[in-house]
Formats: structure tokens, sequence, C-alpha cells
């Protein structure tokens, strides 16, 4: 492999100086490597990006809770929370376009100076995310693949090798033919926002939350107990063993063994972060709920301010609630809302509903819409709708006992 040729410039006076253009000497070898790198760059950014495209909304959560946590000295970033969505489409949109960019070695040069500024970017956000853990998941791979910081930071400094690889070799062979390059941009751009728009008109089209449908969100085997485990750690070999804590006996050798952990195993817990249901009094009537054998109707109001449901969310929840009495089906509503913001919407819109209260984010995590339909029975998640595709839930065979989605 060649070393690098600076081209040479002179000054006014004559002075000799070098250009920061180079020209990386053009060998097979060379573009053999360019290629590599734009396809194992270019592959990543196009599962990145798809996996945040199916939830743009969960992308734009994200973005909210940067801007709420960082600041630069008195400088905050509050003022820009309501373009979050925007951001968020954008943001999906630039990684998708880059990626395809690498892939096609279209724009070879405009894409590689894309790649560059956006890998700073993210190497040192997830670098000084990593160092200050002020927001505990990025989110680069949305709900798909789970990272932490510094995982994520070093995911990132990987990237960075053949980033600067295909930045130093950009010139590489590269016969620019602008109107293909251009179908290329402009189809990429077409395909990306169309998706995104979809899912943040619909439910994600691919879940990758708890709350998927056919997830069993609760055990409801009444035989089934609760356990607790422990583990040991050979003192000699290093190698560690769990073992329920029924055996314990035979690890009390305090010589050879030592405890270094516990856990206990609840298989009536919920299998959800922060899931609550409570009642008017306060009451937490997640698990009776969910464990019920007949059918339950979930309606979702994540904002606090229930006024922010739209007149065709708001057809859907009555039509769906008039579904339900019809069918003597139970339906409740999760909502965020305050007491009397609650009751107030109640008496306005003359609902027979019952309402609970949840974290406004456990109930975004179960579905994005406001509202959202999700159908439950015997604690598995039988389907979920978003309110525009609530004609679904309506013509849903209850009677025949069919599942659909």
């Amino acid at each position: 492999m060649t070393g690098l040729h600076w081209p040479l410039s002179l000054t006014r006076t004559g002075k000799k100086t070098y250009t920061l253009a180079n020209n990386m000497k053009d060998t097979k070898i060379n573009y053999i490597l360019n290629i590599i790198a734009r396809w194992f760059v270019g592959l990543v950014f196009l599962f990145s990006s798809f996996t945040k495209g199916v939830d743009p909304l969960g992308t734009a959560f994200k973005v909210q809770e940067y801007m709420t946590a960082w600041s630069i000295g008195s400088f905050t970033f509050e003022w820009a929370l309501p373009m979050a969505n925007f951001l968020s489409v954008a943001l999906i949109c630039a990684e998708f376009v880059v990626g395809v960019l690498l892939l096609t070695g279209s724009f070879r040069r405009l894409s590689a100076w894309l790649l560059a500024a956006m890998m700073l970017f993210f190497t040192v956000t997830t670098l000084v995310d990593a160092i200050t853990n002020k927001v505990t998941d990025c989110g680069c791979f949305g709900d798909a693949v789970k990272l932490t910081n510094w995982q994520t930071f070093w995911k990132n400094v990987v990237l960075d090798i053949p980033t600067v690889w295909i930045f130093l070799t950009q010139k590489l062979r590269y016969r620019p033919r602008f109107e293909r390059d251009m179908i290329v941009l402009i189809v990429s751009v077409a395909l990306m926002v169309g998706f995104e728009v979809y899912n943040i008109c619909n439910e994600p089209c691919i879940d990758f939350r708890s709350w998927k449908v056919g997830n069993r969100m609760i055990e409801t085997d009444q035989t089934l107990q609760m356990k607790s485990y422990m583990t040991y750690k050979n003192l000699n070999t290093g190698e560690e063993v769990e073992i329920e804590t029924k055996d314990w006996a035979a690890y009390q050798d305090t010589t050879l063994w030592q405890l270094v952990g516990s856990r206990v195993v609840d298989p009536h817990e919920i299998k959800a972060d922060g899931f609550s249901m409570l009642d008017m009094e306060g009451n937490d009537m997640a698990v009776d709920m969910l464990c019920s054998p007949d059918y339950l109707i979930i309606a979702t109001l994540p904002h606090p301010d229930l006024n922010d449901i739209s007149e065709r969310g708001l057809r859907a929840l009555k039509a769906v609630n008039e579904m339900a009495l019809d069918k003597d089906i139970m339906m409740v509503v999760l909502s965020s809302a305050l007491t009397e913001n609650i009751q107030s919407f109640i008496y306005d819109n003359n609902l027979q509903l019952e309402f609970y209260g949840a974290d406004e984010k456990a109930i975004l995590v179960m579905a994005r819409a406001m509202p959202a339909f999700v159908l439950m029975k015997d604690g598995v998640v039988v389907g979920k709708w978003h309110y525009r595709n609530v004609g679904n839930l309506l013509d849903y065979g209850f009677d025949n006992g069919q599942d659909s989605n």
C-alpha cells in the first residue's frame, strides 16, 4: 500500500505549502479496500436507520431526552423540543441515504464528507454520554439492539477506522454520473421518508418492544412458584455457578466459594419495567387486569393533556367503547393525565369508561398512538391497533375466538 501524496501549491511569496486535498495512489488493493470499507459502514448505517425507521417516534423521544439532559454551560436545548419529530425523521433519513450512497458508490465525495461529519458527531456525543451517563441508552439501533454507553462509543470507534479510509480514498476511480446518482439520492430519500411517515401514522410495522403482539406479559399459571437464586464464585478457578437458594448448603465452604450475587424470579411479575394500572384510590390493578382469562381492551392515552387527542382519535375511542359495551367486553383507558382532567374528559365526551393511571413513558412503550388499542387475553398481547386502523379492531372476531392483528 502506498503512502499519501500531498499536492503542492505556491503562495504569492513563492513559498511551498501543502493543501489538505490528497491523492491516494490508484492501486487495485486500495480500491478493493475502499469497496470493503464502504460496504461495511453502509450496511451498518442501513441496519441502524431501519431499526429506528420502524419507530421514528421512539427516536424522537430519545432526541427529546438528549435535549432535556444536555446543556453547554447555561445554554440548554429545551427550546428545540417541538422540533424533535422533524429532527428524528431527518436524522434517520440522512443515515439511510448515506448508507445507500456508500453501497452504490453514488456521490462518493459527498457521501465521504457526510459520513465523516456524522461519525465525528456520533463519536464525540457517545464519548460524552459514556463519561457523564446523562442518557443511559443512545438508541442508535432503536429498540432492536440495546447497547451500553461505552459499547456504543467503542462501536463508533470501530466504524471510525473504515470511515477514515473512505474519506482518504474518495477519489479512487471515481467517475461522476450525476443523473444516475441523483436518481439514487431522490429514490432513497423518498423511500425512507415514506417508510417513516407510514410508521408514524400506524403502529410500527415491526415491534421490537416488550408489548409485541404474541408476547406473554404475565404468567397466569397459579401453580408456578417464586424462585430465588444465588451465584457463587469458585475462589480457585474463578468459575461462577448459579444455584437455587434451596441448594445453598453445598456451597458454604468459604475457603472455596464466595457469594457474589442473588436474584428472585417471580413468574407473576409483569414483563414491562415501570408498568402499572392505578385506580382512583392509588391501588395497582395491573396484575389482576392482565391475568384476566377474558378479553380486555386497553385504550392508551399517553399524553398528560387529554385535549391532544384528535377528532379522529376521539371518534375511534367512542366507537370502540360502544362496541365493547355491545359485546360485553371489558374496556379500560390507561392515561397519564391528572384525575381532575380525566373526570372533565369523561364528562365532556359522555364516555362510559374506567380510567387507570400510568407513567407516560410506560404507556408509550406499550403503544405510540393517542389513542391506541391493545387487546389482552390471559396475559398475552392478542392485538394492537393505531386509532387510524380501528376498523380492524371493530371487525375482530371476538365471538368465534379468532386472533388477528
